[in-house]
């Protein structure tokens, strides 16, 4: 199986090497970058993992070593086919759907098929013999990076994840909205994210005070990970985070700001569409959303408004219900 990245994308194949190993009895390899090796190299279900730096001519005379009966690409791009051309073996590969995204950005016309993206990666393997179990996402944390909660006094009675980092800026609540947040919810928050946000993090800290931990960039992925399966609920933007939690089945409070739900990327809870999604927030209606379909640094038109407009009291409640 193919898919280089990135977190979320990822964490949505589980569905997919699952229904491979238990209904066929297939050995599955993995091809993905180094970087994101960790996310798979502790699945019971993946026999092997190929993970490569920089170039692919580091593991494709490895894989053509193999000498296997399918390739399955989930990424479908240059670099996958590349791979696919390498083996010369039958393959198939997810619908991107790119026409799709490309009408919903620029002219707000929705035809993407109400098929969240973990379904249609399964639909690429279908010709396999599988159908899909309805068992959700699966994320494994091996033993040593789980974190001890009961040992942090802060976190023993119960907490809050906030994920408030993504990607992109046009994906992240601004500071203000984040602080004020925290200060409405009663419970202990832990705010969850890379170093990338930690000085972020260390600003709501301080406007909040100790009720709030900082714990952006001083754990790693996969000890992240752990203490998003151990929180009570999980607020989080659309992020690699959110896959996460949506695979430990957590009560997930999803914010949204440039990109949209449409392009079927919701926390897949239940494996029955978006209403099994959890609490989702976003302000509708805006002419401008989604402006596309990744992230961009600022918002284009200057007012944030898909960010700036959200109801901090659907989130708040939510929490509280």
């Amino acid at each position: 199986m193919i898919r280089f990245s990135s977190i979320g994308d990822i964490v949505l194949t589980s569905p997919v090497l699952r229904c491979l190993k238990l209904q066929l009895g297939a050995e599955l390899h993995f091809v993905t970058k180094k970087e994101y090796a960790g996310l798979v190299e502790s699945n019971p279900f993946l026999d092997k993992v190929f993970a490569f730096q920089n170039n692919l001519n580091e593991v494709i005379p490895a894989l053509q070593a193999e000498n296997y009966d399918f390739v399955v690409d989930l990424h479908r791009n240059l670099r996958s086919a590349k791979v696919k051309r390498a083996l010369k073996k039958p393959s198939a590969s997810f619908q991107k759907l790119n026409v799709q995204k490309w009408l919903l950005v620029h002219f707000k016309i929705n035809r993407m098929p109400s098929v969240h993206i973990a379904e249609r990666y399964l639909h690429a393997a279908e010709g396999l013999g599988i159908k899909n179990d309805q068992k959700g996402l699966d994320f494994f944390i091996p033993t040593n990076q789980e974190v001890d909660v009961s040992a942090i006094p802060e976190l023993r009675k119960g907490y809050i994840g906030f994920a408030i980092g993504a990607q992109h800026f046009t994906k992240r609540l601004p500071l203000e909205k984040i602080i004020s947040i925290c200060n409405k919810v009663e419970d202990t928050i832990v705010l969850l994210g890379g170093k990338e946000d930690a000085a972020t993090a260390a600003k709501v800290c301080e406007a909040v005070g100790k009720r709030v931990v900082n714990a952006c960039g001083k754990y790693t992925l996969l000890q992240s990970a752990s203490l998003v399966r151990q929180a009570k609920k999980i607020i989080t933007h659309d992020t690699g985070l959110m896959h996460i939690a949506a695979a430990f089945k957590k009560d997930i409070i999803s914010v949204w700001g440039n990109t949209v739900p449409a392009f079927g990327m919701y926390p897949y809870l239940s494996g029955h569409g978006p209403n099994g999604a959890g609490i989702i927030v976003e302000v509708k209606g805006l002419s401008c959303r989604p402006c596309t379909k990744i992230g961009f640094n600022k918002c284009p038109k200057g007012h944030f408004k898909c960010m700036n407009l959200i109801d901090e009291e659907v989130i708040v409640g939510s929490v509280r219900q």
